[in-house]
């Protein structure tokens, strides 16, 4: 059986993304007719679009969507997120992981849906430390709960392959609600996501 691509892209927009990539290529000095750049303005226009879904998807509803009522009090902790962003500064990835926390009150959902709230708002233009606070809001908004943690790590590639260019460089960005706010209970959260279990 031939393979058979089932991505759907917005026509319109697909169209005028082609155009413009394909202007572009002109104007960095390279010539979009010759053979190996032919399809490329059209695959970057779907890329794109690809990398910015998130715009077309709402985090409340992903997380309402497996809502439970818990009688629950621990701390739920998904960690090792993987997570890839574009930069709005420089329109350059920057990639690494999330990990989130959060205390029920008297609601959980499923551990697939607090990953895909970070895709939700990582397949933006984004910068990191809003894409923080957004998770952190999302989760605290569809569930109410004692408190909520999160912390990303990235690396960007704005300071890795252009200005700086510092290869080893990590970003860490954190928000903190309720009861993560107290020093105890944060503590107990970066020291989670810290050890490796075996």
């Amino acid at each position: 059986m031939a393979y058979k691509k089932t991505e759907q892209y917005d026509e319109q927009s697909t169209t005028g993304l082609i155009k413009n990539y394909r202007e572009a290529l002109s104007y960095l000095g390279e010539d979009p007719e010759r053979e190996g750049l032919l399809k490329t303005p059209e695959r970057v226009a779907k890329a794109m679009q690809y990398l910015t879904m998130g715009y077309q998807m709402d985090a409340k509803a992903i997380i309402e969507s497996a809502k439970f009522h818990e009688e629950v009090s621990e701390m739920i902790v998904v960690k090792d997120i993987e997570l890839y962003s574009m930069c709005e500064h420089h329109m350059l990835p920057f990639f690494g992981k999330a990990h989130i926390a959060y205390i029920p009150n008297g609601w959980i959902t499923g551990l697939s849906k607090v990953a895909r709230v970070v895709d939700v708002y990582a397949r933006r233009l984004q910068v990191q430390e809003r894409l923080t606070t957004q998770i952190l809001e999302a989760m605290k908004e569809s569930l109410n709960p004692v408190g909520v943690a999160v912390v990303i790590e990235a690396q960007h590639l704005c300071m890795m392959m252009r200005g700086v260019q510092k290869q080893n460089s990590v970003t860490t960005t954190s928000a903190f609600y309720g009861e993560f706010q107290k020093q105890a209970t944060r503590s107990e959260f970066l020291k989670l996501i810290g050890s490796r279990l075996s």
